[in-house]
């Protein structure tokens, strides 16, 4: 077994695979030689036997021959690793049908904090981004689209569209504003089930070519933690909900003909313990769980499909990558490490505070689009009294049946912690919100006086988050970060390096940081299933600044 140390000159076990023929160079006995050659991921690996020590071939010929013996000329070589440059990870089917350079994908995070700016970064480093369009008004949304359709060209980018089972007319009207303005891809989130503006979104426009073919303008990359819902989304859809699509003039009879033979997504991301609504699943079951079910599904169409299994929840580090893409992950996702960069929505405050946050400062707090039904999303905890605060109301929620029933002690507390004014007022605030955005709800509150207590509640769920993008200095204790351990890993790993501070962070780097540390992790991991021994100080990948990665990529910046 070969041995590289970091204290010793490395010396030489046994168990040669081959001959290792020299270029112009010959090989190099020193630690940092075989660090660098780990590191020029673009070019291969090979450890080899310098007389009795560990030597680091470089731009010569491998000859793979069990045992090693058969030729004389050379060096008996220990271990070799192929170049794996970062474009290599993840699928090719998945990297072209959707214009991309690397499989990475920069997750869609609400109320614009995956901003134009951090999708534009995304796309120009040949990834793609996703704009936090959930929780937006339409015209800040048709804002975006303007921009970024501007901005970008032929580069790829996306959209978010959530499931909203308490505003269904605000579903509908961000489904049908894509449709208008020829948004070509969302990234689909929070859905518990199919619904009507998903399939209208995705099917609106589905022809057949002159050779036959069908084309589908529209594509859906799915965010799901659940079997039974992937399973919908790898699936064609239900007949009834198109019934229902043609009934109501939304698609034709033809439209409906050609959507049954396809999957409402081609791509899933199979969304393990994140920041936002998550259920909390490790990574390591849930990806092969989906899979499998890929699998399965793949089975069941009468002409071949490609679906594919991206993961996101957990990606933090080139260690989490490298599993991700080890683990069979088409592309791999990130959402919490990009909400501390700079291009990101949010203020300088909220960067800081993630930017300190461990692994455990995060908890599960009521979420403000599913309140009643008593879902909760993820949060950071450390710095903020916000998943407290939003325990307190759904529990007030489910004790009281009316804003009016609640004991005067807890309603003070309300209007001097929460609210910063009085019951009433609060509701007159969200009255007028309502007015605008979807009246209907009123109507509902002026009959149901539970639902007139949720409607204020959530308002100020939903008002948190605002407050923390903004940086709102008077409402830091109610600030609502969304955020997962990811957050604390991604610390931890950039501790030390000039990723530490946030203000120094930036998607780009961060991102190729990423995918070059797992193509370098991944090849350390080839040279030990060979039987080189090698110990922690070179089966680590620490920071780089951008313009170096690029060096060694042989790439312009």
């Amino acid at each position: 077994m070969a041995i590289l140390t970091g204290r010793h000159k490395p010396e030489i076990g046994s168990g040669a695979i081959g001959r290792w023929i020299p270029g112009e160079v010959e090989p190099q006995v020193d630690w940092p030689a075989i660090q660098r050659a780990v590191l020029r991921v673009s070019e291969p690996v090979a450890i080899v036997d310098v007389k009795g020590r560990i030597g680091v071939g470089r731009l010569g010929t491998a000859v793979l021959e069990p045992g090693g013996s058969g030729r004389a000329e050379g060096y008996p070589l220990l271990g070799y690793a192929p170049p794996l440059h970062p474009k290599l990870l993840g699928d090719p089917g998945f990297k072209t049908v959707h214009g991309l350079r690397y499989a990475y994908v920069v997750g869609a995070m609400a109320n614009g904090i995956t901003s134009v700016n951090m999708v534009e970064a995304a796309g120009r480093a040949g990834m793609i981004g996703f704009f936090g369009a959930a929780g937006l008004p339409l015209r800040e949304i048709h804002s975006a689209i303007d921009q970024l359709q501007h901005r970008m060209g032929r580069r790829p980018c996306g959209f978010n569209l959530i499931h909203s089972p308490n505003d269904p007319a605000y579903e509908w009207a961000v489904a049908r504003l894509y449709v208008e303005r020829g948004v070509h891809l969302v990234s689909a989130s929070a859905y518990l089930d199919l619904t009507l503006p998903l399939l209208y979104y995705r099917f609106k426009g589905i022809s057949k070519n002159s050779d036959g073919n069908t084309l589908c303008p529209n594509r859906i990359i799915a965010k799901v933690s659940r079997v039974e819902v992937a399973r919908k989304f790898l699936s064609p859809p239900p007949d009834r909900l198109l019934a229902q699509l043609v009934q109501g003039n939304w698609i034709t009879r033809e439209e409906a003909d050609l959507a049954r033979r396809l999957p409402v997504a081609e791509d899933l991301t199979a969304e393990a313990d994140s920041g936002g609504h998550t259920d909390n699943r490790p990574a390591i079951l849930l990806l092969p769980t989906m899979l499998a079910l890929r699998d399965e599904i793949s089975q069941s169409y009468a002409h071949p499909i490609d679906l594919r299994i991206g993961l996101g929840g957990g990606i933090a580090t080139p260690l989490s990558a490298a599993a991700g893409f080890a683990m069979g992950a088409a592309y791999v996702l990130t959402g919490s490490i990009n909400q501390s960069c700079i291009e990101s929505g949010t203020s300088d405050v909220v960067r800081r505070m993630l930017a300190e946050a461990g692994q455990a400062d995060v908890t599960m707090a009521p979420s403000a689009d599913m309140f009643e039904s008593g879902v909760k999303v993820q949060v950071l905890k450390r710095g903020t009294l916000f998943p407290f605060r939003a325990a307190k109301l759904y529990e007030l929620y489910c004790a009281y049946d009316r804003l009016e029933a609640i004991p005067q002690k807890q309603r003070a507390l309300l209007e001097r912690d929460f609210f910063r004014c009085s019951v009433q007022s609060a509701w007159e605030q969200t009255r007028s919100f309502f007015a605008d955005r979807d009246p209907g709800q009123i109507l509902r509150a002026e009959k149901d006086a539970k639902h007139k207590m949720a409607l204020v509640f959530r308002s100020y769920l939903g008002r948190s988050s605002n407050w923390a993008n903004s940086g709102d200095p008077d409402r830091i204790l109610d600030y609502q970060i969304w955020c997962g351990p990811a957050m604390g890993a991604f610390n931890q790993w950039a501790k030390g390096s000039f990723l530490e501070k946030a203000e120094n962070r930036k998607l780009a780097p961060i991102a190729m940081n990423l995918l070059l540390g797992a193509a370098v992790l991944t090849r350390v991991n080839l040279l030990r299933v060979q039987g080189v021994e090698i110990p922690g100080a070179l089966a680590t990948y620490r920071p780089l600044p951008l313009d170096e990665i690029l060096s060694l990529l042989g790439e312009d910046g």
